[in-house]
């Protein structure tokens, strides 16, 4: 038998009916993939003949005629017992089963009507109350929330990708991230076993074939690295033609002997991804050969050595942090070479338009900017990456934080200048924390509120350093944010932010909102919706003292200046 029915209270064997009146189907009652027999797969099973694909042929269908062309040939998939014996293949949702974590199939909003169908039924309406509070998610990416009448501890929120032809090899890196985050986000939350239906759509014209390759081959990949930490994966099929499928595809990546193996050479297809299973984009390879009009280069005199000042680290930290930003972000749509051809002209305008720029200490504006398909690849990787990483140091400087709410209900993100200390920063770990902080936040109208008290102390970043950051962040940051209440700004400050606007974004600086003292600040941002550091109300007192109302950095008391 090669999957488990939705079992009935014949068939259960201890099954416990839930109060929808399934039963709750433990792991011990499905068969392991390893335990499965392999007759039916090697006797060149056609399955359903509405859903063949000439790229994705039976594999197992002629052992004699694989057995020749794979004939010395290495597996990039070969036999692991201790792999297998963690798969499962089940016929039924995934939430009648005993997990400690099953993945719901949704939409970037969370909503119920475009989650998999019957999971809310089934788990009652505390999941969409949660589901609410989370913010939304992003495609490719996953959220747990509590299971509540489910059988399983978790539920983990996954968002799949549409599909267009045009963009395959994108559907495929972005369905291939929803497995791998749901998989990660289960270690995360230390759990072991996990039921996953098909992540793909109808509604998104994924064709479920390629989409089962992609599903089977990342999880491979994903064990091949994590095996000790996870104890079960159960890929949950609800019909017979998915069913089928997963039948024919799981001998290709998880072969149980030599035979299947070597059967699996010549039936596998060429592009089986890299490490992680996802697809390797051909477009990202280097281009040795001579592009055209390729400037002359320039000689420049070796730069003398200076002593390492806070002004030489900011400097080598920001260069450090371009050299962070994967140069493949920027291939993603145009041809390579045409895209450093557009490079070399806006630089060229750069330096012949914009050097006073840099004369002036701002940092290097040159380079043209990100279209929106690059935008939203540079965010998913650094969002990506600052999900799978402890930030708690950089969280322990308070230099952003989350406040309350503002006058007009939005939600409050809190950056204090004078905590931003350069010298004891890793710039790159700063940018990934900003990252995972705001993305909860940006998703719906929201406001920032910029503490300059006493920063003007310390060395601050430069504005390529900051247009880098806004960047990373996206354009739905930029549409989302309503305005930037900057307290205690100093003339230098102001001048900065009026060259942003004309060099580094325009629709974003210009919804700065300066509050020369605490209580205009309060006109915006109520006082109890914001944790305020002593020095700040401190500072306050030293500069608008003798001004009337001010606030008593002690008591927090607002009184008249005697």
């Amino acid at each position: 038998m090669m999957y488990q029915a939705i079992p009935t209270a014949a068939t259960i064997r201890g099954g416990t009916p839930t109060e929808s009146g399934d039963y709750v189907v433990t792991l011990d009652q499905i068969p392991r993939w390893s335990d499965v027999e392999q007759r039916s797969s090697l006797e060149g099973e056609t399955g359903d003949p509405a859903h063949s694909n000439p790229r994705y042929a039976n594999p197992l269908a002629s052992s004699s005629e694989a057995g020749s062309s794979g004939n010395g040939m290495v597996s990039k998939f070969p036999v692991d017992h201790e792999i297998n014996s963690r798969i499962y293949l089940w016929r039924g949702e995934p939430w009648n089963l005993e997990v400690d974590a099953v993945v719901n199939s949704t939409n970037e909003n969370l909503d119920e009507a475009h989650s998999s169908p019957g999971l809310h039924v089934a788990a009652g309406p505390g999941l969409a109350e949660q589901c609410a509070t989370l913010g939304g998610c992003r495609t490719g990416m996953a959220k747990v929330t509590n299971a509540y009448d489910l059988p399983a501890r978790r539920v983990i929120h996954t968002v799949g990708p549409k599909y267009a032809v045009k963009y395959h090899t994108a559907a495929e890196n972005a369905l291939s991230h929803c497995y791998r985050s749901c998989l990660e986000l289960l270690i995360d939350s230390g759990l072991q076993s996990i039921a996953m239906g098909c992540i793909y759509t109808e509604a998104k014209n994924y064709p479920r074939e390629p989409a089962a390759h992609v599903a089977i081959r990342t999880v491979r990949r994903f064990l091949e690295k994590q095996k000790d930490k996870i104890s079960a994966v159960v890929f949950c099929t609800t019909t017979s033609s998915d069913t089928e499928i997963y039948k024919r595809l799981l001998p290709l990546y998880f072969p149980r002997d030599e035979h299947e193996e070597e059967v699996a050479i010549s039936k596998l297809p060429a592009d089986v991804g890299d490490e992680n299973g996802e697809t390797v984009i051909d477009e990202r390879k280097i281009r040795i050969q001579a592009l055209p009009n390729k400037p002359s280069p320039r000689s420049f005199p070796t730069p003398l050595e200076r002593p390492s000042t806070d002004l030489t680290l900011l400097r080598r930290n920001s260069n450090h942090l371009d050299s962070y930003l994967d140069p493949a972000f920027m291939s993603l749509i145009k041809d390579p070479d045409e895209r450093r051809k557009e490079q070399w002209e806006k630089t060229a305008q750069a330096q012949s338009g914009f050097n006073f720029v840099k004369l002036l200490g701002f940092g290097d504006l040159g380079g043209p900017p990100l279209s929106a398909a690059e935008e939203y690849s540079l965010h998913s990787r650094y969002l990506a990456k600052a999900n799978s990483l402890n930030l708690s140091e950089i969280a322990e400087m308070k230099i952003v934080y989350r406040g309350g709410v503002d006058t007009e209900g939005h939600p409050v993100m809190v950056v204090v200048g004078a905590h931003f200390l350069l010298r004891c920063l890793d710039l790159e770990r700063f940018v990934l924390y900003v990252i995972k902080e705001f993305e909860p936040v940006i998703q719906k109208p929201y406001s920032i509120v910029y503490f300059h008290s006493a920063a003007s102390l310390q060395v601050q970043p430069d504005l390529g350093w900051m247009k880098r950051l806004q960047q990373i962040l996206g354009r739905k940051h930029q549409r989302n944010l309503q305005a930037i209440y900057v307290l205690h700004p100093t003339f230098h400050l102001k001048a900065t932010i009026l060259t942003m606007q004309f060099f580094v974004d325009n629709v974003v600086w210009k919804k700065v909102v300066y509050a020369d003292r605490l209580l205009q600040l309060f006109k915006y941002v109520p006082r109890e919706q914001l944790t305020i550091p002593d020095f700040v109300f401190q500072h306050d007192l030293e500069v608008n003292g003798g001004k009337g109302l001010i606030v008593d950095p002690r008591t927090k008391y607002v009184y008249q200046r005697p």
